[in-house]
């Protein structure tokens, strides 16, 4: 049985000897960092302020791809190494890395034509390795993509990159981390840095609970890795007067899939500022995202979209599926999330646009304090390994593991159960992985309402995932507040039968996870407010 949060707090608070690393953060890049300090060997603690994947990490694009417009704008190595997590992603967890097939349709006298696509395109597949690049006739795009604008349609370019539910891919790195070890919690905040008073080497982390009593208390620890993201520089300035982080805001829209069914992902460019928005199935639904602004908002808040980045996705909605006339009426739900770009400060950088920013990640180290922030879900796994091998030094004697090791752990070997089907039992492998078995003893295999998720995913979640707050369960560990209509408020009462008990909480608790639950989603998932800021 996994520890619950309160055996994992009496744990941390126990230990004699402290830890070989602290690492501060629960989205990708942290959750990465302690699946690979825990799979070397080190006594790992990851903690995290809010929920895992409470930030970027679970309002993405849920893309895992080589970043085909950074091989256009020159970074070869970004795309490069994406491209081979990609491959190694899927093959390792088929199910919750999925292939998805990509059309980008090209316009007579619009930028870039189908012959310099399909270079751009030779080049991309030689670095994957693996082939997937087609040309498509007027008529064969149709084909795949129905109701799309025909005006002036005089080609299409095809590929395939993948796509996850990155709330989820959080999770089970996390669960590969616990296995090897490492302690993972949630709300439980790094206030303080502590350091040797002389050296000014960091000696450990001063801690405070923030998801029950507010307790503080203090570890030790020679290395803190701080993977806060946005937040990066909170704790750690960067070492230089070059670079600063540059929140950037990407906002989508989650719409029916009866209203605008694609069964891949289709791009166009903004006819406003020629950036790329997609339009892709995920999870029974169609996302339309994203936007790429600044973010200029308080960070401890939950973005939210505005009626601007609303209009903005709406005007591509149009552009693309004109038949379709998706409006505000159709919006089932929206999420906004912050970018942790790493921007230069220089007068050439000045008045670059987000969209003109590098992706790459950078590395800050002081004293045993070593910071990171920029970077792709898909090469989480590289940047947590150059972090550690960059950490080396303060540990002597410290090797990491083969790169060639696995992060995920397959699945036990099981058969499918009456009622479940192909496609949902592949996802649910992928999702579980060696868990699957205690998953699907957890409760029903019915699914829950018209989504894939089966009622013992949301029962297992609340017993074994650190479930603090009911936005947890229905946000990030399973994702039916932003597939459902109004956020599935009127499923509350059969999940409240289902999941209170097993949370163990009292009515008066219940209400109150309820009334903060749907006030979250409302400010945050729902639509803007009509003057122009969000809701």
């Amino acid at each position: 049985m996994p520890l619950t949060r309160p055996q994992k707090l009496e744990q941390v608070q126990t230990l004699q000897n402290g830890f070989d690393v602290v690492v501060i953060g629960g989205g990708i890049t942290g959750a990465g960092v302690a699946r690979e300090a825990a799979g070397s060997g080190l006594r790992t603690l990851l903690v995290e302020q809010n929920d895992f994947s409470w930030g970027t990490s679970s309002r993405s694009s849920k893309m895992v791809h080589g970043g085909l417009r950074y091989l256009g704008s020159g970074q070869f190595k970004l795309t490069r190494d994406a491209v081979t997590e990609r491959e190694r992603l899927m093959a390792e967890a088929p199910g919750l890395i999925d292939p998805l097939r990509f059309v980008m349709p090209h316009y007579r006298k619009q930028f870039p034509g189908p012959r310099l696509f399909q270079i751009l395109l030779r080049v991309y597949d030689r670095i994957a390795g693996n082939p997937s690049r087609q040309r498509l006739s007027p008529a064969e795009t149709l084909q795949w993509v129905p109701g799309l604008a025909t005006e002036n349609l005089v080609a299409a370019s095809g590929f395939t990159d993948a796509v996850t539910d990155d709330s989820r891919l959080v999770q089970r790195v996390i669960e590969e981390a616990e296995a090897d070890g490492a302690l993972c919690l949630n709300y439980l905040q790094a206030d303080t840095i502590i350091r040797d008073g002389a050296s000014a080497a960091v000696t450990g982390v001063q801690l405070r609970d923030t998801g029950t009593d507010g307790q503080s208390f203090s570890v030790s620890s020679r290395l803190v890795i701080n993977a806060t993201g946005a937040w990066a520089q909170a704790l750690q300035q960067a070492d230089d007067d070059k670079t600063r982080i540059r929140p950037l805001r990407g906002s989508h829209l989650v719409l029916p899939f009866s209203r605008l069914p694609v069964s891949c992902s289709v791009s166009l460019f903004h006819p406003r500022d020629r950036r790329p928005v997609f339009a892709f199935p995920w999870q029974g639904t169609t996302v339309l995202g994203t936007t790429d602004l600044d973010h200029d908002g308080d960070l401890s808040r939950e973005p939210a979209i505005t009626r601007e980045e609303l209009d903005y996705l709406l005007e591509i909605s149009a552009t693309l599926f004109p038949s379709s006339a998706i409006n505000v009426h159709d919006i089932i739900a929206t999420w906004a999330g912050v970018r942790p770009v790493v921007s230069e400060v220089s007068t050439k950088a000045k008045g670059r646009k987000p969209s003109q920013e590098n992706r790459e990640h950078v590395i800050w180290a002081d004293n045993g304090l070593i910071s990171i922030a920029g970077g792709k879900l898909t090469t989480f796994r590289l940047i947590a390994r150059e972090v550690l091998e960059r950490a080396q030094s303060l540990m002597p004697g410290f090797s990491l593991r083969d790169d060639s090791t696995p992060v995920f752990s397959p699945p036990t070997n099981l058969n499918r159960p009456p009622g479940i089907s192909h496609r949902n039992w592949e996802r649910l492998l992928g999702f579980y992985g060696p868990a699957l078995d205690k998953v699907l003893t957890a409760g029903s295999h019915n699914t829950v309402a018209s989504s894939d998720t089966l009622w013992a995913e949301l029962a297992w979640a609340a017993a074994n995932t650190g479930v603090v707050h009911l936005d947890d369960l229905l946000l990030r560990r399973t994702r039916l507040g932003l597939i459902l209509p109004h956020g599935g408020q009127a499923l509350l009462p059969e999940i409240r039968t289902v999941c209170q008990p097993i949370l163990g909480w009292d009515d008066h608790t219940w209400e109150h996870e309820q009334s903060r639950y749907l006030g979250i989603w409302q400010t945050s998932y729902s639509l803007p407010s009509t003057g122009g800021e969000a809701a």
